[in-house]
């Protein structure tokens, strides 16, 4: 396959992005069609600054273009199953954003269509593509430090998101920690066998309004012995905080934040650097053209792609679990809700 040609489907925030990559810092790929279901003017002029012609409404325009080998799907989260089925059925190769769904059922209906089809699917955990992140995973993984003990991870956004985004986001764990259940388990090299998680609202009683929380911690159990700490909150003032650690048997590596810059003014007053970097698209702009040219990749030479549709159940069930938890304030059994 000389070049790869992708539609996308959603021209929101995550969407554009993609679409500016795979446009502009994407080799052997090209933007061929967008849809947007709630199109402006707008989205025409950002698609014509991209070089595309196609530009749809109705997602199954992309479905029925027979130039288009492959979509990224950047919708939101309750039309991606159906929009994966349909891709499938009609032959395209298939990156979706995270969660897959939020519903088991619907994701293992939309995982048995691309088995079912010969097509690829990628899901769009796009930490996994940061080079810091991916360096403490792979120092775990070569095996130097010996074997893991504990998974440590911080994630904590700048500001939280809209409350009509909440309305339909699945709660923190099926939007937020989600990241997280993903990373724990490419940094522990395990499955989760247990789950405990504690939630409170500290920042905006809006959250109330929709049963979700906006600052929360999470244990984990791994099948390998492993022991996992997550803390999250919708209110890192400072800046996105986004920090690992994994400490093993003779050893620990960690990754703390990037900063705006990594300048230190030291004085009789006190020593200060500069803030971390303030939100996702700052801090993991890189991992975003990492994770679409691995997918690209693996389509053009007919690769297994590095996060596929079992990564994104895994972390589901995850989500769910820590959700019942919360609920029952008891730990949760993976094998129980699988």
């Amino acid at each position: 396959m000389d070049e790869l040609a992708i539609g996308l489907i959603g021209a929101g925030r995550i969407g554009k992005l993609h679409g500016d990559n795979i446009a502009r810092l994407v080799p052997g790929a090209r933007l061929e069609a967008i849809a947007e279901i709630r199109l402006t003017g707008e989205h025409r002029l950002w698609a014509g600054k991209n070089g595309v012609k196609k530009v749809y409404e109705d997602p199954a325009e992309i479905w029925k273009d027979r130039d288009i080998d492959a979509v990224f799907i950047c919708s939101s989260t309750e039309t991606h199953a159906e929009f994966i089925i349909q891709a499938a059925r009609a032959g395209k190769h298939i990156f979706c954003e995270k969660p897959v769904h939020t519903d088991v059922g619907r994701i293992r209906e939309a995982l048995d269509e691309t088995a079912k089809a010969g097509v690829k699917l990628q899901v769009g955990f796009v930490r996994r593509f940061d080079h810091n992140h991916r360096k403490v995973r792979d120092t775990v993984a070569s095996g130097r430090l010996g074997k893991p003990h504990i998974i440590k991870i911080t994630s904590r956004d700048p500001e939280g998101p809209p409350l009509s985004y909440i309305a339909a986001s699945g709660g923190i764990f099926m939007d937020m920690t989600i990241h997280d259940f993903d990373m724990a388990r490419y940094l522990a090299g395990s499955e989760v066998s247990e789950v405990s998680a504690w939630g409170a609202v500290m920042i905006d009683k809006n959250y109330e309004r929709y049963g979700d929380v906006d600052t929360a911690a999470v244990m984990l159990k791994f099948e390998n012995g492993a022991l996992g700490i997550i803390d999250n909150s919708r209110a890192a003032r400072y800046g996105y905080d986004q920090r690992t650690e994994v400490h093993c048997d003779r050893g620990c590596v960690r990754v703390e934040n990037d900063l705006v810059d990594t300048s230190v003014t030291s004085t009789a007053d006190g020593v200060v650097c500069e803030r971390p970097t303030w939100f996702f698209l700052e801090r993991y702009n890189d991992a975003f053209v990492a994770e679409a040219r691995a997918f690209v990749d693996a389509v053009r030479n007919g690769a297994d792609v590095p996060v596929d549709g079992k990564d994104g159940l895994a972390a589901v069930y995850i989500a769910m679990a820590a959700g019942k938890s919360l609920r029952e304030n008891r730990p949760v059994k993976l094998a129980g809700i699988m």
